[in-house]
């Protein structure tokens, strides 16, 4: 095999959306052959943009760009401390990008270096929100009007951080700013949307849900148990990761099925879950988790373990990110739904081979590699933006500091 080496890795973050989004692009020794990847970590960019030029690039200029495990085994350990969602970010840019270069090595689509098709598309969701039932019903409509048959459904974001006119919340005096609240009015207000749904657009429609961590464990349970009459197609990150052993105690009184992991980057939060048969979904971000590498092995232990696929697809994701998640989508059995946004038209002149979307599927362009490129001129056009925190400050009503 013709040695071919890693000559340059540069970084960019543009923000077509007003959301930073962060590319590695590793040029190689061999005229016009390189790679892209996504290292999107929005909310610390700069921290990802950091690893990677004084960090990663060092130890990689020179090395061959045909040994991605080494490579990616050589990176987790080489800070000694790891499985953090910054380094992951900085690794999964570079591992994408290797992917990337190998398909295009190989004349092949990155899902076919995984042993090809195992559908010929990939079934998506999108996200409803709204103010009142009203308001989400229109969205949901609108979206089984462009053939979706899967939507997540949410009335005041997460949490319903709303009054929704059942519920005005009382701060106590001098209480601090942020984004309140209250996790009874949330559940009311909730289960009042699914009725609606299911009352109007009927039963039909797949029907998601994310709490966002946003409950008790004792609330958490009660309202997995309230919502069953509603069948899910799954109830998203009742709990924070450190809580994953109460999954246990979800799983033996309620019959939802439960999607839990965007907030994953250490194998150790998966492992009992999955292993376990506590959750029917996994929900990891493929950067946060490192990249491909560590997401196919990933999907193969929940194979094993019937839990199905539902990679995290925000908008805090480059279609570059959004491409390689559908690569496993397509290769692996166990994959369930994937997560879509959409692409912005800026999106599509950055990243020209964004994957299309027809009557509720996703679709690659089957070109060699992820199949995504990178445009730097255009993506100068939209330079990185000072992101808005002020959603992640979340409390409840007497102002008690609490996850987002």
């Amino acid at each position: 095999m013709k040695p071919i080496t890693i000559r340059d890795i540069k970084t960019f973050v543009t923000a077509p959306q007003g959301i930073n989004l962060v590319v590695v692009k590793v040029e190689t020794s061999e005229p016009e052959l390189y790679g892209v990847g996504c290292a999107t970590f929005t909310w610390r960019c700069k921290a990802v943009v950091t690893a990677v030029e004084e960090y990663l690039r060092p130890m990689l200029l020179g090395r061959s760009v045909h040994n991605i495990e080494d490579i990616w085994q050589s990176l987790m350990g080489s800070s000694y401390w790891r499985n953090g969602p910054v380094l992951n970010n900085a690794m999964s840019g570079v591992d994408e990008a290797l992917w990337d270069i190998k398909g295009k090595l190989a004349g092949m689509p990155v899902y076919e270096l995984f042993g090809g098709k195992c559908r010929e598309g990939i079934a998506a969701y999108r996200h409803a929100d709204g103010k009142c039932v009203e308001e989400v019903e229109e969205k949901v409509r609108g979206f089984l009007e462009e053939g979706y048959r899967h939507v997540r459904c949410q009335m005041g974001t997460y949490g319903g951080n709303f009054s929704g006119g059942m519920q005005v919340m009382v701060h106590p005096e001098h209480a601090p700013s942020g984004s309140y609240y209250s996790p009874k009015a949330y559940m009311r207000s909730t289960v009042q949307l699914f009725e609606h749904l299911r009352n109007t657009v009927g039963w039909e429609l797949e029907i998601l849900h994310d709490v966002h961590e946003r409950l008790s464990l004792a609330d958490t349970l009660a309202f997995a148990k309230e919502l069953e009459a509603y069948k899910l197609f799954f109830l998203e990150d009742c709990l924070p990761p450190e809580q994953v052993p109460y999954f246990e105690k979800l799983r033996n009184q309620t019959a939802v099925p439960l999607a839990m992991g965007e907030l994953f980057c250490n194998p150790n939060e998966w492992r009992l879950p999955v292993q376990n048969q506590w959750i029917d979904f996994i929900r990891a971000h493929v950067s946060d988790l490192g990249g491909l590498t560590p997401a196919r092995k990933l999907a193969a232990f929940c194979e094993a373990y019937q839990v199905r696929t539902a990679w995290h697809g925000p908008n805090d994701l480059s279609p570059i990110g959004a491409a390689a998640q559908m690569h496993l989508d397509y290769s692996c059995t166990n994959f369930g739904i994937q997560e879509f946004a959409g692409f912005s038209e800026a999106e599509k002149e950055i990243f020209p081979g964004c994957p299309e979307l027809r009557n509720g599927y996703l679709y690659l362009n089957d070109k060699p590699g992820i199949g995504v490129d990178f445009v730097e001129k255009e993506a100068a056009k939209y330079p990185a933006v000072e992101m808005d925190f002020s959603w992640m400050f979340s409390r409840l009503p007497d102002g008690t500091a609490v996850r987002p």
